[in-house]
């Protein structure tokens, strides 16, 4: 058994800071605001949606020090554990000047209510101090998570561009104090369990995976936090009890990625931003489905193991993941069993995950030589939305032009991401063609049945899912658009 320690132990700007009496569901916006007065990071929606409240966390990593941009809002403080918060406070200039990014925002008039102000220039500061020179998409890509509802996008563009001018990334006070910082959080790593509080109202910190393991299997009913993409808001909005909460986010043991023979494993602790590197290198149709996952923050702290083992619907990564085959380890204890992903989702809120167990890593095909791949994600705007549909497609055409395998994931159409057994038998063994396409697609009646909700009707779906295999053949035969489908076929 680990030693346990009572505290959560982490830098807060310059500052040790140690806590023993932390709620499980304690957030770090509200503890910076009420804890400590440090109110330049607000609250505006509460669900890392607006950005108001982003600050920087840094943590050690293969790489060294990374800092990255999260929703302060949604982010627990039991997850802290061997980090360094950097808030708005801690931006400074030399002498009694402006940081250059608040510089640059003020002379190109990036701000007008401020409210939103603060949020915007922290997911610049993380910009600037990885690219000193972004692209118009990289600034594009770093603001996803932040909304303005009055200066418009524009002036915080030109502000963004200009920040060099006002100073030297390599000579930011961050950069400059990056070796001490650390040695700081090196000596916070201590091999240690946390445990705050009592009885259930509790928190734990595992030391490492095995740890953890058995941590679970003595609380199987405790709630495992990795990124709190989710778990976030069951707290914010639904006012739901997590306690006692595991936290798991910082455990090197599922932060990995490998990959053998053709085959990418992805440990459960991975975020999004972590994985995209290699996942957009590997299998370039995840690169632009990720981008499309929340706001950088978002991506920065959620996982795809969590996205897996939350279970939900509309989960963005099951479809493509389970088109592609991939394979799912679960540990309980030291006890592993390895199942076909799509085995995972049993029915809505259920899973095939026993008490104690808990997704350990998923197995990740590499599309064979040949064989065409791709994704598609319906939403009410392009960017940091979730999805009202979502279609995964993999496709092997024989060498005479039938096909010779094809799999169909959705998301939104069920209770769960799920197959589309239907349209794929319609279609397997038939040439790649419109005649197979058109008739394929009277099988998506027999495949779902889809909801309404406040993402789209049911029509809306039905219409949606069988355009996006329409789309699917038109972009991998070269050709145009043969058919149409209409609101009453898809009814």
């Amino acid at each position: 058994m680990a030693e346990i320690r009572n505290e959560i132990r982490f830098i807060l700007n310059g500052a040790d800071v140690a806590l023993t009496e932390v709620a499980p569901d304690a957030t770090l916006l509200d503890w910076l605001r009420l804890n400590r007065s440090l109110r330049g990071t607000k609250e505006g929606c509460a669900e890392g949606d607006c950005g108001a409240c982003t600050v920087l966390v840094g943590k050690l990593s293969a790489e060294g020090l990374v800092y990255e941009s999260v929703n302060a809002c949604i982010r627990f403080m039991g997850s802290l554990d061997g980090t360094h918060v950097v808030t708005v406070e801690h931006l400074r200039g030399h002498g009694e000047k402006l940081h250059p990014v608040q510089q640059a925002m003020v002379d190109f008039h990036g701000s007008q209510c401020g409210f939103c102000t603060p949020g915007f220039i922290m997911s610049l500061y993380g910009l600037w101090m990885k690219t000193p020179d972004p692209s118009n998409a990289a600034i594009e890509k770093a603001l996803q998570g932040n909304l303005c509802r009055c200066t418009g996008y524009e002036a915080i563009m030109r502000a963004a561009h200009a920040i060099s001018s006002y100073g030297k990334a390599a000579k930011d006070p961050l950069a400059l104090e990056r070796k001490d910082i650390t040695a700081r959080l090196e000596a916070l790593r201590d091999g240690a369990r946390v445990e705050v509080g009592s009885g259930k109202r509790r928190l734990i910190v595992p030391a490492d995976v095995d740890d953890f393991a058995a941590v679970l299997e003595t609380e199987p009913g405790a709630t495992i936090v990795a990124g709190s993409t989710d778990v976030g808001l069951w707290v914010t909005k639904q006012m739901r009890d997590i306690s006692p909460a595991i936290f798991i986010g910082g455990l090197e043991g599922l932060r990995t990625m490998s990959e053998k023979d053709g085959v990418i494993t992805i440990g459960a602790g991975v975020t999004y931003s972590e994985a995209f590197e290699t996942l957009t290198k590997r299998i370039p149709a995840l690169g632009p489905l990720v981008d499309r996952i929340g706001g950088e923050q978002v991506r920065n702290m959620g996982t795809i193991g969590g996205n897996i083992a939350n279970g939900s619907p509309i989960g963005d990564t099951p479809p493509p993941l389970i088109a592609l085959g991939a394979q799912l380890t679960l540990r309980k204890g030291k006890a592993r069993r390895t199942i076909p992903l799509e085995t995972f989702f049993i029915a809505y809120g259920k899973q095939d995950r026993q008490p104690g167990e808990f997704v350990e890593a998923v197995h990740v095909p590499v599309p064979a030589q040949g064989t065409k791949f791709a994704v598609y994600k319906v939403t009410k705007r392009r960017d940091e939305d979730i999805t009202a549909t979502l279609g995964a497609f993999y496709l092997t055409l024989a060498t005479d032009g039938t096909v010779a395998d094809i799999r169909i994931a959705y998301g939104g159409m069920a209770a769960t991401p799920k197959r589309a057994t239907a349209v794929e038998k319609a279609l397997i063994g038939k040439a790649w063609n419109e005649a197979t396409v058109e008739a394929a697609m009277a099988e998506y009646a027999e495949d779902f049945t889809p909801l309404t909700d406040m993402r789209a009707t049911a029509e809306y779906r039905a219409l949606a899912a069988r355009n996006l295999l329409l789309r699917f053949y038109i972009e991998t035969t070269g050709t145009k658009a043969p058919f149409q489908i209409s609101r009453n076929e898809a009814a």
